[in-house]
């Protein structure tokens, strides 16, 4: 297990998150949790001096969140192994990431969305200088921000808009060349404070 791997998860086993109940996007916006569609994303963190993340911006043909930055993930298959399963198996088919190369360090918090999904955030970590090939049909492209930049207090912009006539409270994460924001900043946001720690990172 690389250095990086077993800090992360050693923090994470120093800091357990006890709560059973998951997290709420926006009071108000998720209905019963029992009847949300269970689902599973992989944050991926890169091995390096400076480990960066790796995100996905979804095709703007799809159906839902069409254009928009996401981790690899999605809904869990009946034949997945858990969450852990589902997300490995959906990096694979959204950006050929092997199974084999993500060193799994543990799960996250549920996150319920007003969208109608209980995701499970799965953080794992890779080998630099992997050869990713988006799939085509869902993802228009890929990149990558440093780890530090993503979980500092000073990136976590606090928004407010309107969709469908109702009044929503998000985040956005700073970064120039992409928008990251709404499920995909909320989940990073509820999860620096315990990468933070592991990469005695400041807040």
């Amino acid at each position: 297990m690389s250095a990086l791997a077993q800090r992360l998860r050693q923090s994470l086993a120093d800091a357990p998150d006890n709560h059973d109940a998951p997290i709420i996007e926006q009071e108000g916006l998720v209905g019963d949790v029992r009847k949300l569609v269970p689902a599973a994303v992989l944050m991926p963190i890169i091995e390096a001096p400076r480990p960066r993340v790796l995100f996905t911006v979804r095709h703007a043909g799809l159906r839902a969140h069409a254009g928009q930055v996401a981790f690899p993930g999605g809904r869990l298959d009946p034949e997945d192994d858990g969450p852990i399963g589902g997300a490995l198996r959906e990096a694979w088919e959204e950006v050929s990431l092997p199974p084999e190369q993500v060193n799994v360090v543990g799960t996250a918090r549920p996150y319920a969305t007003g969208s109608g999904y209980l995701i499970t955030p799965v953080i794992g970590v890779i080998p630099d200088g992997l050869d990713l090939r988006p799939h085509e049909a869902e993802v228009a492209g890929l990149f990558e921000v440093p780890l530090d930049h993503l979980l500092s207090d000073a990136h976590h912009l606090r928004k407010t808009g309107t969709l469908r006539g109702i009044e929503r409270h998000y985040f956005e994460i700073d970064w120039p060349s992409e928008r990251i924001w709404g499920v995909t900043a909320g989940l990073i946001v509820t999860i620096a404070p315990r990468l933070r720690a592991a990469l005695e990172l400041p807040a």
